[in-house]
């Protein structure tokens, strides 16, 4: 989308970090104006992440007016907010294609721009890499400087808080900026979040503090009761004593929609020694009535109208995965009061919102705490009750300890419900669900179930939640395939799949929803098709049968091939000498950028007719 200069005449003058710090300082605001009303018409056209970027115009401004960015390093946490640095730093007439094929990644992302110094997706990390980059920045001696910002959202997991523990303790020059906007991409949960919520300004604490402790110290009564004042301050403004205790320089909460205060805040904390910590107040959507109203609809949105007042809805009428879990879940907890279901902030995504109306205290929502929500189960499952953890595929990585050391190893009944398994499309090389099955199903007392349709996928769930072993039913994101769902629980056998057609020299093993296209080409090549069901534990039976009466056999998943459900069959096989061909069809060994996820089917070889042509070229 090149840019109308008539319509921004000053953001016309900002293409580049070092154009905008060129600008006079009176010119700022109508800059933010600009700038916030260029990414609302462009992310409408595109479809992309809007709320929170509406939300960081003045501070993504204020950073790059006093840093002087790239030399300067800027490091954003997830990235979803990120949208006006990309339009600041040269690439504001690709914005219009970000999350397409090909197009601007969604996410900062180091091989797109210098200014770009993480590549990012999951929240939690900038304190941990800006630290790292602030220690080598002082071995370098060059005045480098860092500057690592953090939602209230991400700030909850345990990563940040070990990364500014670490960070007090070797006393290197950085900054960690607190967008505090009161909300992630659910609303925020906990303690913690209660107290950032409330916009206390520190004078008043800060005045009790300092002075009154100085001009009352000769009073014995008024001294304690300052000493007692200040402990209750404490108690409310916990960031401040919080991060101070961490060895911070603790500034804040200031309004982070003044962007010549915050500059002038910047610039002083640039000069100042050792971590220092701003704690600045946003409103996520700023600036687009709709989007203050509504962030969590508007976090990630389609295209749309902005003169209208709500977003189009979905054409497809095809409920998706989500939802199916959903309606089972609320299904499932109105018989089995010992259902208990853990989300890290994941409820909209996950499909839970229903549930945590109907069954609230039955429903958790850890925040931005995948290591918790895992271990958090374990303890529910030790208490006898029966946890479900909702979880992405892409999340899940980040409590697999858990998943070994305090779920399998016990044994426990937890059932891991796992959304946007394989590939997401859009958000890229972060969030596509490619590696579960290969990192399952090592693990040992592990039942992991792959839907083919939206019927199978419930009553998997239902399999999961009576089975006495930790179990997991992966699903992809977005729409079922319109089959019929059967609202009566049927439990199925552990490890045994179905043979759905019966062909000639070739069977196709298909672990998934990639089934229709299996099907499909299996009319064409007469292959016999098996729908898996089970990757763990395999239906042994299934396959000696089939190696017995074909001459190759075929398997099919959407994960990555390496240790995959065909990895397993081929071990099998191996293990009894069954000497036949197999062709394993799945994700390739690199990560996979973003695109549609039919465009990604097509482009590896995943649709109907790329499995023909695979299996045709084996076969030659």
């Amino acid at each position: 989308m090149t840019l109308d200069i008539s319509k921004y005449p000053t953001l016309s003058l900002a293409n580049t970090p070092d154009e905008l710090r060129s600008l006079p300082r009176d010119t700022l605001p109508k800059l933010c104006d600009e700038l916030r009303s260029y990414l609302l018409n462009s992310v409408s056209q595109s479809s992309g992440h809007l709320a929170s970027g509406l939300g960081t115009v003045e501070l993504t401004v204020a950073l790059h007016y006093v840093y002087n960015t790239p030399f300067d390093q800027l490091i954003w946490d997830v990235g979803h907010q990120a949208y006006p640095h990309k339009i600041l730093t040269g690439r504001r007439d690709q914005l219009s294609t970000i999350r397409q094929k090909e197009g601007l990644h969604p996410f900062p992302w180091r091989e797109e721009s210098e200014y770009d110094t993480l590549s990012v997706g999951h929240s939690s990390t900038s304190i941990s890499a800006g630290l790292g980059m602030a220690i080598c920045a002082e071995k370098e001696n060059k005045g480098r400087k860092v500057v690592s910002v953090i939602g209230d959202g991400a700030i909850t997991a345990g990563m940040a808080f070990e990364a500014m523990n670490h960070a007090g303790d070797v006393h290197s020059d950085m900054l960690v900026v607190l967008n505090d906007n009161e909300m992630s991409i659910s609303e925020n949960v906990g303690a913690l979040n209660n107290h950032l919520a409330q916009v206390l300004s520190g004078n008043l604490y800060t005045s009790i503090r300092e002075g009154g402790k100085k001009v009352l110290s000769g009073v014995p009564p008024i001294k304690e009761l300052v000493r007692r004042t200040e402990e209750h301050l404490k108690g409310m403004v916990v960031p401040g004593t919080l991060f101070e205790e961490l060895g911070f320089n603790y500034i804040g909460p200031v309004d982070g929609h003044d962007v010549n205060e915050l500059i002038k805040t910047l610039k002083n904390m640039r000069e100042l020694k050792g971590p220092q910590f701003l704690h600045i107040m946003t409103k996520k959507g700023k600036g687009y009535e709709p989007a203050e109203k509504d962030p969590i609809g508007y976090h990630g949105v389609p295209k749309f109208d902005p003169s209208h007042t709500s977003l189009p809805k979905s054409s497809n009428s095809k409920p998706t995965f989500s939802k199916i879990f959903g309606d089972f879940l609320c299904d499932m907890a109105a018989q089995d009061p010992k259902l208990m279901a853990i989300t890290p902030a994941m409820k909209e995504g996950s499909g839970m919102v229903r549930f945590a109306k109907e069954f609230p205290k039955q429903f958790f929502d850890v925040a931005i705490a995948e290591q918790h929500a895992v271990t958090l189960a374990t303890g529910m499952a030790i208490a006898g009750d029966k946890p479900i953890v909702a979880i992405y595929s892409t999340f899940l990585q980040r409590g697999y300890d858990q998943l070994i050391h305090d779920v399998a190893i016990m044994d426990l009944p937890v059932m891991f419900a796992i959304d946007r398994a394989g590939l997401v499309g859009a958000d890229g090389q972060t969030h596509q669900g490619a590696f579960d099955l290969s990192f399952m199903r090592c693990i040992p007392n592990m039942t992991i179930m792959t839907p083919s349709d939206e019927n199978e996928c419930r009553q998997m769930l239902y399999t999961g939640h009576q089975h006495t072993g930790p179990s997991a039913v992966r699903y992809p994101r977005g729409n079922g395939l319109g089959s019929e769902i059967h609202a009566e629980f049927s439990a199925l056998k552990i490890g045994k799949g179905r043979t759905l057609r019966q062909g000639e020299k070739v069977a196709i093993l298909n672990f998934g929803t990639f089934l229709p296209d299996a099907l499909e080409a299996a009319e064409k090549l007469n292959a016999t098709v098996a729908d898996m069901r089970f990757v763990k534990p395999l239906d042994e039976t299934l396959i000696e049968e089939l190696a017995a009466s074909h001459d190759v056999l075929v398997t099919l998943e959407e994960n990555v091939i390496a240790g995959g459900a065909g990895a397993g069959v081929i071990e099998f096989m191996m293990s009894k000498k069954l000497l036949k061909p197999v062709l394993n069809l799945g994700l390739p060994d690199r990560f996979i950028p973003q695109g549609s996820q039919q465009e990604l089917y097509a482009d590896l070889g995943l649709d109907s007719d790329g499995i023909e042509t695979s299996i045709r070229g084996y076969l030659a």
